[in-house]
């Protein structure tokens, strides 16, 4: 008798069951048909009263827009506006803010805000090309990377911002010594600003 006598029925077999077990697994793992709503760019918590935020399910707190350290203003009607350089536990620095677009089309983003280092450009979009200025003590602080080397901001959002739309943003820097109350913030397309850290 030959070898190959049972291999098609052993063959087919092994589809059918290979065919079940990934129906299965899809059907375990699926959302169920529900996905997580989207949010658009122009959809901040930000826009809102700009009271004090209550911490959110995750524990996390939001920043409070009522007090604005700074708003500068780029090209084509796009403003930054910061909120917050708060220090947090761990030795870092958070700078959380908006884009804000006040002209009357949408707003393309540049690739330049990504910043210009070539191990964060496989990345995707991100706010890599901000950095802090530290004058006092002379250094240059720049956004901090995970281990796969993606910067520690808003990323991957929208290519433009919508007239009359918002996109909140957060970033993330080594802490400068505690002596240090005020660093000077830089961003492609927008002019340096002072702002101090809480």
């Amino acid at each position: 008798m030959s070898m190959w006598h049972g291999a098609n029925p052993r063959r087919a077999a092994a589809s059918a069951l290979a065919a079940v077990t990934l129906s299965v697994a899809l059907v375990a793992c699926g959302s169920g048909g529900e996905e997580p709503p989207q949010r658009e760019a122009g959809d901040s918590a930000a826009a809102d009263t700009g009271k004090d935020r209550a911490p959110t399910d995750s524990g996390t707190t939001l920043p409070d827009t009522s007090k604005i350290l700074a708003t500068l203003k780029g090209d084509q009607g796009i403003e930054m506006v910061i909120y917050e350089a708060k220090r947090d536990e761990g030795g870092f620095l958070t700078v959380n803010g908006e884009f804000r677009n006040t002209g009357g089309s949408a707003y393309v983003t540049p690739v330049q805000w990504s910043g210009q280092e070539a191990a964060i450009a496989g990345a995707g979009p991100s706010l890599g090309g901000m950095t802090l200025v530290d004058s006092k003590e002379k250094k240059r602080y720049y956004v901090l990377r995970d281990t796969d080397n993606r910067p520690l901001t808003t990323s991957q959002y929208a290519a433009s911002i919508e007239a009359g739309k918002s996109l909140s943003f957060f970033a993330q820097f080594p802490a400068p010594p505690q002596s240090t109350t005020k660093v000077d913030l830089q961003f492609p397309g927008f002019p340096n600003a002072p702002i101090e850290i809480s």
